[in-house]
């Protein structure tokens, strides 16, 4: 083959779109929390796919789940039943225990999509189409996706933007003034991610409902990254203390599939039966290979607790973290912790925000991070993570902190 003669880099500077600030790291395997580059070094990875490996890498149950759904039915389109499909969405509406219904895709930009499509139908007797979102935060890479996501950096060279989408600060009077005759739904993550792991006032959550109800708007939770156990709750509102603030719908992706690409979104009761056929459509979305893959995943959670776990080993990074040199905030929950850090001095040819910065600093010493912004990073490790790995990986954050000099 013509390629063997080139580097995994050479391949990618010629024939990859260069779409991505990728970091230098070249990975090659991995297994549990850990991953291995070309060269044989290996990484504790608390990045893990950006929260998408919930058991971490080559885990056995999704492994035994994909290699004989693979030997039976790969795929066959959304104009036939299959039996995972069916499972896993009576599993998720078991596990949310909100009567409702699910509609299967490959993406969290997807899954956003079908919300949004959710909402316009919903008012669309009324001529409403427009959702609020909020400033700060950060809905996909479609189109709508950056039309509705409230950062501009990710908006410049694609106007006009779609229509349809007004940001409102994370308060209640900035909603109500953003309300207008045209408003169909309020679209928010109940803990920002992209946007520096800020979780929303519980009583803002509340408080949302209860404008929704009281103007027949659709309450919508973007659940994409803090959803599905990462927050060490199935459902990521929970961990705000909002859980009363029921949606009526949710996006989910990433954790769900384990590492495998799928997206869904839910919508409760009334509101379940709105996209009827004809309206919305995939053509692998709720495939029975990706299917069987979701079951295996959270089957594995609910029989190894792992909620539980998200829990306390977020507990135990959070109070190793607090109070470390150049630490200024540490939020989140669970296992969606972010972690604010002050400026510091770059080193010589050394570019980036700060939290770009600390992320390549802490690759070269072993371990793998998401950058959230320019001053915070992410802490994203498997549900499974064990107490060792997650002191392990708190003291090469105490170690590169210690000798990173603040800016005065």
């Amino acid at each position: 083959m013509p390629t063997q003669s080139a580097t995994t880099l050479e391949l990618y500077q010629r024939n990859v779109i260069p779409s991505y600030g990728r970091l230098p790291l070249t990975l090659a395997r991995g297994a549990g929390v850990r991953v291995w580059d070309e060269n044989g070094r290996a990484y504790l990875d608390f990045a893990a796919g950006i929260a998408a490996c919930s058991l971490g890498h080559a885990p056995a149950a999704l492994q035994k789940a994909l290699a004989e759904q693979a030997a039976t039915l790969l795929h066959t389109s959304n104009l036939f039943y299959t039996r995972p499909q069916g499972e896993l969405a009576a599993l998720l509406n078991q596990l949310i225990d909100i009567p409702g219904k699910i509609f299967f895709c490959n993406s969290g930009g997807e899954a956003n999509e079908g919300l949004y499509k959710l909402a316009r139908k919903h008012g669309s007797a009324h001529g409403r189409y427009e959702i609020i979102t909020l400033e700060n935060s950060f809905h996909g890479r479609t189109l709508a996706g950056i039309a509705a996501t409230g950062q501009k950096k990710v908006k410049i060279g694609f106007e006009p933007l779609v229509s349809g989408f007004v940001h409102a600060m994370p308060t209640l009077e900035s909603v109500q003034s953003a309300l207008s005759e045209r408003t169909a739904a309020i679209l928010v993550e109940p803990l920002q991610g992209e946007g520096g792991v800020r979780p929303l006032d519980p009583a803002f959550l509340r408080g949302l409902r209860d404008l929704c109800n009281a103007h027949g708007l659709l309450l919508l939770y973007d659940e994409i990254q803090c959803g599905l156990g990462r927050t060490g709750h199935w459902c990521g509102w929970h961990a705000t203390g909002a859980a009363e603030a029921i949606p009526d719908g949710i996006s989910w992706a990433k954790g769900l599939g384990g590492g495998v690409p799928i997206g869904a979104f839910w919508a409760r009761e009334p509101y379940a039966d709105l996209l009827g056929p004809g309206t919305h459509a995939t053509t692998f979305g709720g495939s029975p290979l990706i299917c069987t893959a979701a079951l295996a995943v959270l089957n594995t959670i609910v029989e190894q607790d792992l909620l539980t776990n998200a829990r306390e080993r977020g507990a135990q990074l959070i109070d190793a973290v607090k109070g470390l040199p150049l630490v200024r905030d540490v939020r989140g929950a669970g296992l969606l912790i972010g972690i604010e850090i002050a400026d510091f001095a770059p080193a010589e040819n050394e570019s980036g925000t700060p939290a770009l910065r600390l992320t390549r600093r802490l690759i070269e010493a072993g371990l793998l991070v998401a950058p959230a912004g320019e001053k915070t990073i992410r802490l994203l490790p498997p549900l499974n993570v064990s107490a060792q790995e997650c002191e392990e990986a708190a003291e090469i954050l105490r170690g590169v902190l210690a000798l990173v000099k603040p800016v005065v």
